[in-house]
């Protein structure tokens, strides 16, 4: 038997196959093979349309079946991962009213910034464990206010992971992990935010049916199945965003225990058992994939919107352009620890939740012509990323997430000697690397959903690890030095 997730990025479509009975990867794919494009008609918004990632969802599909050569009969369930916050509006026939608002969009931080102020911190904070923010609920705010003529069209309002689900099923289904995530979920009183949607003016029946995040959520439709050259009825059984499902996926489901990803963004994800938030909402709460209102299984988050972007920016801009990123990180290695004094600060992608939805854009401080090079470009790049992981993880301790060790998998920035090195010698903690990615954990969060692993441990029995990273405690000091000093003048651009 098999069990086939999905990973729905704004980069990206990538399909797994999963063999149940060895917990492998048989086959995976991802598409377009190029980055996505993403709408920014406005300086800070983000938009895409909601069929561009159902069309490469569809040619991962076919790829991974053409690479497995298995009969899909054999595929049992179907596990979605999906960006998170993003906002997806259809009509009574379920057609997409407008292009997506996603996740890196920041148009909506000042009515977020206004429905905080007008209902009380306190009230926001002990109910939501966030500020409204610039999460989904306060982007459909925004289509309300500038956008009527659509907001009265609107039949269901989505996140991206439920519209991908709505159409292999026809069902139209959330989780309470989901409403978190867009802040429309009251922890206080285990229900939806009703005191919120009123404020907002949104009416509840916008929200879909809430089902368990591990359960039978619909099966798959006969055109669906047609089209994707899967079997009719093949229920759909786990969905989650991209962060708890990567927590998952690296087997992190408890207390104490840290999940991190360094792709486009950057994310420190802590498990807690205890109510808490950020009292300046620098880093979110939600609930994680486990969650439930007898149990408190909740995921601290640190966002950080300008990491591997900032190295995607590098390698397309710098004038070898036929580098690939084996090739950064060998000029990268040719170059001092430290830089030889440049400093990168690599907040170039929008608005940044850690800043209180400050904007202070990417830089460069002590740049010598004289001295430096591409090799310093790219080695400051790296070292001022693993800065603001260090700068993030400091406000997580403020609320009690002490990370020792931190889990992820072996992709994107990870696979940089000099950024995993340089992390776990700043921060202290170990790092092991894992062979498991979004997709993988998708899928097998689908085998617990339809019944066919009967726990975790069965389903993490063959979680690989690659290697464990200890930090060099004699370079802590050197790396402190240089932090302390890139500290203090991010401390100057954040008075402006």
């Amino acid at each position: 038997m098999y069990l086939i997730g999905y990973d729905v990025g704004s980069s990206s479509v990538k399909a797994s196959l999963i063999d149940t009975e060895s917990g492998k990867c048989i086959a995976s794919a991802f598409n377009p093979k190029q980055e996505m494009s993403i709408s920014a008609s406005r300086s800070g918004w983000a938009e895409q349309d909601p069929d561009t990632w159902w069309r490469n969802l569809k040619l991962s599909t076919i790829e991974v079946l053409q690479m497995a050569e298995i009969d899909s009969a054999n595929i049992k369930a179907i596990g979605i991962s999906y960006q998170m916050h993003g906002l997806v509006m259809v009509d009574k026939d379920y057609e997409i009213l407008r292009p997506s608002i996603i996740w890196c969009d920041s148009r909506a931080v000042e009515i977020g910034e206004m429905a905080l102020g007008q209902l009380g911190k306190d009230r926001c904070l002990g109910h939501l464990l966030n500020s409204p923010g610039n999460f989904t609920a306060s982007k459909l705010r925004w289509v309300i206010e500038n956008e009527p003529e659509v907001f009265s069209k609107a039949h269901k309002i989505m996140l991206p992971g439920d519209y991908i689900a709505m159409r292999m099923t026809g069902e139209v289904n959330t989780t309470i992990s989901g409403l978190s995530e867009g802040i429309f979920w009251d922890f206080n009183e285990n229900t939806i935010a009703d005191f919120l949607l009123e404020h907002y003016g949104i009416p509840g029946d916008l929200l879909p049916r809430i089902v368990p995040t591990f359960s039978e959520q619909g099966r798959l439709s006969a055109s669906t199945a047609e089209e994707l050259g899967l079997l009719k009825g093949t229920p759909v059984s786990y969905r989650a965003g991209d962060q708890p499902n990567n927590a998952f996926s690296l087997n992190v489901l408890n207390p104490g225990e840290i999940a991190a990803t360094a792709g486009t963004s950057g994310v420190v994800y802590g498990v807690s058992d205890e109510v808490t938030y950020d009292p300046e909402s620098r880093v979110n709460t939600f609930a994680h994939v486990n969650h439930s209102p007898e149990i408190n299984r909740l995921g601290v988050l640190l966002c950080i919107n300008g990491t591997g972007i900032q190295y995607s920016w590098l390698k397309k801009n710098l004038a070898a352009r036929d580098l690939n990123y084996p090739g950064l990180n060998d000029l990268a290695s040719k170059v001092p620890e430290g830089a030889e004094g440049l400093l990168t600060f690599p907040f170039g992608n929008g608005a940044e939740r850690m800043f209180n939805n400050k904007d202070v854009g990417a830089s460069l401080h002590k740049l010598n012509f004289n001295i430096h090079n591409e090799g310093h470009l790219i080695r400051s790049a790296q070292e001022g990323i693993v800065y603001s992981f260090q700068y993030g993880m400091e406000i997580m301790n403020q609320i009690g997430i002490h990370p020792r060790v931190i889990r992820a998998g072996n992709a994107n920035m990870f696979l940089s000697s000099i950024f995993r090195e340089t992390l776990a010698s700043l921060t202290g903690a170990s790092i092991e690397l894992y062979h498991t990615d979004g997709s993988e954990g998708a899928a097998k969060g689908a085998g617990i959903g339809s019944g066919i692993y009967g726990s975790f441990e069965e389903a993490f029995a063959s979680l690989q690890q690659i290697t464990v990273i200890e930090p060099d405690l004699a370079k802590q000091a050197f790396f402190r030095e240089i932090y302390e000093k890139w500290n203090q003048i991010l401390t100057k651009k954040l008075e402006f």
